[in-house]
């Protein structure tokens, strides 16, 4: 069985697309290789091809006829989203329209999307649960949001189920260290503060220690990237049995500080990592952690590597692999 895999030249993309080859699916992975990388493409063929390019999509739809898709393609950096918000609609949603249009003609019927809690926006509640008031704050979530509303309105119209994974940070490696985080900018806080024990960056900022938490600095919910794979292939499955649509969190359902975070670096890496306290960025909420049960309940799905010390671990002998230390 093909799988269309938007994106999975990408980060989660990848990961998904090793599973989905290990499971004795063939992903194809659609991407222009803006952000995505030519050697994570390791389990299917590589189509380059952009979803605002609607002849090419056509045309790799009608080559591989898909069973379904699962939906990464996205930009996805929030404070670009502010600077440049008509990029941000025209990628993620005009190209997600395309998307859906050329699926609607072919007769796809199933979509597994890689959405995200920044839908939800300031939370009103700490564990966000998926009745959350959808609230976003940046071009960004408002975009996911956007498509969220597309899905619903498509399977209305055509029968088309999906999946939209909201999901919170995700973090790690392949437990194989074949595949990994390589973003460019990096922005994520756990390969920034690996650079630092690497020695490739000097210092990692903390964005302010002043917050209502317990040290002062931001909790986040950190969820390993293989984790996140296993899900959207519990999602398909769901789908490809004939399963409701589903809107559903993905995370550990606790939070890490920034300072907890780097704390476990320095033991895995056994090495320093020099800090920075900065002022805080606007709009960054004291703590972000979702609550999954549902989507326990719904797909059967649990983390299986909950620990922050190992989602840091996999990073690390990726990170080293990676820069040949």
């Amino acid at each position: 069985m093909k799988i269309l895999v938007t994106g999975g030249a990408g980060y989660i993309g990848a990961h998904t697309c090793k599973l989905l080859a290990a499971r004795g699916r063939t992903p194809v992975c659609y991407d222009n290789l803006v952000y995505g990388h030519r050697y994570a493409v390791q389990w299917g063929p590589l189509e380059e091809g952009d979803l605002l390019d609607r002849s090419r999509l056509d045309e790799v739809l009608e080559r591989h006829r898909p069973e379904a898709v699962v939906h990464f393609a996205a930009f996805t950096y929030v404070g670009e989203s502010v600077e440049n918000p008509g990029k941000y609609y025209r990628n993620n949603v005009v190209g997600t329209l395309n998307l859906l249009e050329a699926m609607r003609d072919r007769q796809i019927r199933r979509i597994v999307f890689s959405s995200t809690c920044a839908t939800y926006g300031e939370p009103e509640q700490i564990p966000i649960t998926e009745d959350h008031p959808q609230s976003p704050i940046n071009p960004y979530g408002a975009s996911k949001w956007m498509i969220e509303r597309m899905l619903s309105d498509f399977e209305a119209a055509h029968g088309m189920k999906s999946a939209a994974l909201r999901y919170f940070n995700a973090a790690g490696a392949d437990p194989d260290a074949e595949i990994g985080e390589d973003h460019d900018p990096e922005t994520h806080l756990i390969p920034l503060v690996l650079d630092v024990a690497l020695g490739r960056r000097k210092e990692i900022s903390i964005f302010g220690d002043d917050y209502d938490t317990p040290d002062g600095t931001c909790i986040r919910d950190y969820i390993h990237v293989t984790d996140l794979a296993e899900a959207h292939l519990r999602a398909l499955d769901h789908l490809e049995k004939e399963g409701e649509s589903l809107r559903l969190n993905l995370g550990n359902g606790q939070g890490y500080s920034v300072r907890e975070v780097i704390e476990v670096a320095e033991r895995v890496t056994g090495r320093s990592i020099r800090t920075r306290v900065t002022e805080r960025r606007p709009g960054d909420p004291p703590r972000l952690v979702g609550d999954a049960s549902r989507a326990r309940e719904t797909l059967g799905w649990k983390p299986d590597y909950p620990a922050l010390e190992t989602i840091v671990r996999h990073a690390w002998v990726w990170q080293q692999k990676r820069f040949g230390e």
